[in-house]
């Protein structure tokens, strides 16, 4: 049995949009291709945002995000060094007014102090990183209503010209 040799086909405009179309009066592969740049041409003024821009600003969005992830996550790292040497302070301060032992007082005083930091520092950057999600989910949703405001565009401009289109 003979295998068929499928050739490679090239990437067209629409296809880099996830957009099938389908020439419906038989246009020429070069009549549809300059029939999808003039659309999208028209669907970037008409939807007001272009595709490939939405998404490289989307990326950086989420680089963003997560850098701010990140940043929320270190920050507890050294939390506990502060609250400690605030923590001993106080407690080297109580310690020697209660019972004349400022040591004593300074070592649970650190110990609590470096506690308390933590909590605090955890608290914080899990409020910091739920804030950076939240905004980079609204950011992923105003993106994609975006883009599928332009594919309508598209779609309009391409099925105006003949051709049969599905997103």
């Amino acid at each position: 049995m003979a295998a068929f040799a499928v050739p490679a086909l090239a990437a067209t405009l629409a296809s880099t949009l996830d957009v099938y179309v389908f020439p419906s009066d038989g246009q020429a592969e070069s009549q549809q291709s300059q029939d999808e740049a003039t659309c999208y041409d028209w669907a970037v003024d008409n939807s007001g945002g272009d595709p490939f821009d939405l998404s490289k600003q989307q990326q950086q969005a989420d680089q963003q995000a997560a850098a701010q992830t990140q940043a929320a996550q270190q920050s507890t790292a050294g939390a506990g060094v502060g609250g400690a040497v605030r923590g001993a302070a106080v407690g080297a301060l109580v310690g020697e007014i209660a019972s004349d032992d400022a040591g004593k007082g300074a070592a649970w005083g650190a110990g609590l102090g470096a506690v308390h930091s933590r909590r605090s520092a955890r608290r914080h950057a899990s409020e910091a990183q739920a804030q950076a999600q939240g905004q980079a989910d609204q950011s992923r949703q105003y993106t994609q209503q975006e883009i599928d405001n332009f594919k309508k565009a598209f779609s309009v401009c391409l099925e105006a010209k003949n051709y049969m289109v599905k997103y």
